[in-house]
């Protein structure tokens, strides 16, 4: 008796322990560690769908108080089987984890006591095991009413016999990560989760050994990874082979690391490596083609390619594309082939530029597709293709669910987590830039960045006035270290005169009614033609501008769509026949 009395209590208190762990869970800091390292072996069985990890990972205290509790997360569809401090066992309790980074739509949480705790600033490094399948999986959005077929062709991460291919974090948690709830119904929730996790990881380190094993007798397929530098082995051996690759991430940047399996065929050029499947041969060729084209632009912008893009296939015609750094992966059709031009601009330019900062790194990656449309169709066609991305920005600036000044601090360039302010926004504020310093001293400034020495916002900002005379500070401050909405344009007055030369002088003023400033083009049409000049207007105020035309003035067009605007409705103004 006195024995099952013992055995009762020691079984309640463990159970006591593990509640209290379950219920303090929904209370932890999942973002109080930074995983600084990982060093991770990756198994991987494509005819059992099998993912197999060992390896160890570092983690930093970055709170101000020293933490005992760390939370690991990985895909609901993999299974925690151990961690290890020190070669010793630490006690942990797994859980499901409700989000929407997992394309599952939920996460495999162990919360793990720390041998002691950890002090600010401190590391631990930890030894860690799971595995599990990775399957077709688009729980995440057939949950929010998205048709089956959109959600298969966007959620398209699986291991299989034919064909294999798994997005990191923000698609599938193949590797240990640490996020708060991430939720697709809740506006962009999760862009701001991954953002804020890709911010807090770009500066660590991994290493990747991926190894893929068959037993089907079919001759290795490529194995692809986002890592120009990885180390790519093929080994037979009679009815079994094994395919692995030796990849070194550092530091991680805005890469989440990714790999592909399938059986390809290989068109190579000097700036590209397009992987196709066999239906889709001719295409890989023209896509190839088209990307050679490109260089010469993105090499005079950013210089020569540093390493090569790449292209890989995708088995599903409707698939969504998705790239990583100078790694695109589409499906590669004659459809899509036509558009290669854009696609390569941007995977180029990643090729050859780098930073850590994402209003620069991706920012530039887009205004580079605005240059080359600009390169081949003329600069309306650039504005207009930059107006695609103006609508998003727009509903972002307008509406935002934080006081004003946070949100001056949490969403200006140097900071955000948001995808379409630093890609959309971003892309704007380079091109303002070239129209306002010009392309010469625009392509100095950026031929003068170095990635390594790029450690304060305003980096950038100094090697861009290093080559004008111009006082940049304002136009910084408002578009790059703050958020401050948008400008709004109208003109306030215009005054039109005869000259004693039969031309016509108007004077104009424009007012500034945002709390941005920019400097905007001023467009005065005339029958038969019209003249255009810029003129900068800071925020909440007026500037004037004289404009000479040679003919009677009939109408005034603030802005040519190159400045985005909170409002673009009042930017026409007419004028009245002048009189004789």
């Amino acid at each position: 008796m006195k024995f099952e009395m013992t055995l009762f209590y020691k079984s309640l208190g463990f159970l006591c322990v593990l509640c209290a762990s379950v219920v303090n869970g929904f209370a932890l800091d999942r973002e109080a560690f930074t995983f600084t390292n990982y060093d991770l072996t990756v198994q991987v069985e494509p005819e059992q769908h099998r993912l197999g990890v060992r390896g160890t990972i570092t983690l930093r205290n970055d709170t101000q108080t020293p933490q005992k509790i760390a939370v690991l997360q990985i895909s609901s569809s993999l299974d925690w089987r151990s961690v290890k401090a020190g070669e010793k066992a630490v006690q942990f309790v797994t859980q499901p984890y409700a989000s929407d980074i997992d394309h599952t739509g939920g996460l495999s949480e162990a919360i793990v006591t720390l041998p002691q705790a950890v002090a600010p600033q401190g590391t631990i490094d930890l030894e860690i095991a799971y595995e599990g399948t990775i399957t077709l999986d688009a729980t995440r959005l057939t949950r929010i009413d998205t048709p089956v077929e959109a959600a298969s062709s966007t959620d398209w991460d699986q291991i299989s016999p034919g064909f294999t291919a798994v997005r990191g974090v923000g698609n599938v948690g193949w590797y240990p990560i640490a996020t708060e709830v991430a939720n697709l119904s809740e506006g962009n929730s999760l862009f701001e989760v991954l953002g804020r996790w890709k911010a807090r990881e770009s500066a660590s380190r991994m290493h990747l050994h991926i190894s893929v094993s068959r037993d089907d007798g079919e001759a290795p397929q490529l194995l692809l990874v986002n890592q120009a530098s990885c180390q790519v082995f093929y080994e037979a051996m009679g009815r079994s082979s094994v395919s692995s690759a030796d990849c070194t991430y550092q530091p991680l940047g805005l890469r989440a690391p990714l790999f592909v399996l399938g059986t390809y065929g290989t068109v190579d050029r000097p700036s590209i490596r397009v992987y196709n499947l066999t239906s889709h041969a001719a295409s890989a060729e023209v896509y190839a083609e088209a990307t050679e084209k490109v260089v010469p632009l993105v090499t005079d912008w950013f210089g020569a390619p540093r390493e090569k893009a790449q292209t890989a296939d995708l088995a599903d015609p409707q698939a969504a594309a998705f790239e990583s750094g100078a790694l695109l992966l589409t499906p590669i059709s004659s459809d899509n082939s036509k558009q290669a031009g854009l696609a390569a601009a941007h995977q180029l330019t990643h090729a050859a530029f780098s930073s850590l900062r994402p209003w620069i790194e991706e920012g530039l990656a887009h205004f580079a597709q605005a240059l080359y449309v600009e390169h081949e169709k003329g600069r309306p066609a650039a504005i207009e293709y930059m107006g695609l991305h103006r609508f998003a920005l727009g509903e972002i600036e307008a509406t935002s669910t934080v006081p004003r000044s946070e949100d001056e601090a949490n969403r200006s360039l140097v900071n955000t987590t948001s995808e379409e302010l630093y890609r959309s926004k971003a892309m704007y504020v380079w091109w303002m830039l070239r129209d306002m310093v010009g392309e010469a001293a625009f392509k100095k400034a950026i031929a003068a960045y170095r990635p390594e020495q790029d450690k304060e916002p305003s980096y950038m900002p100094r090697l861009i006035a290093a080559q004008t005379q111009r006082d940049l500070e304002w136009f910084f401050d408002d578009w790059v270290y703050r958020d401050r909405g948008l400008p709004d344009f109208k003109v306030e007055s215009a005054f039109p005169r005869k000259t004693l030369t039969d031309s016509f002088m108007i004077t104009i003023t424009v007012d500034n009614l945002g709390a941005v400033g920019a400097e905007v083009p001023v467009i005065v049409k005339f029958k038969g033609g019209e003249v255009m000049k810029r003129l900068e207007v800071r925020a909440k105020n007026k500037a004037v501008i004289r404009i000479e035309v040679p003919a009677d003035p009939q109408e005034i067009e603030l802005n040519d769509g190159s400045v985005p605007e909170s409002n673009t409705a009042n930017n026409t103004f007419k004028l009245e026949a002048t009189d004789k």
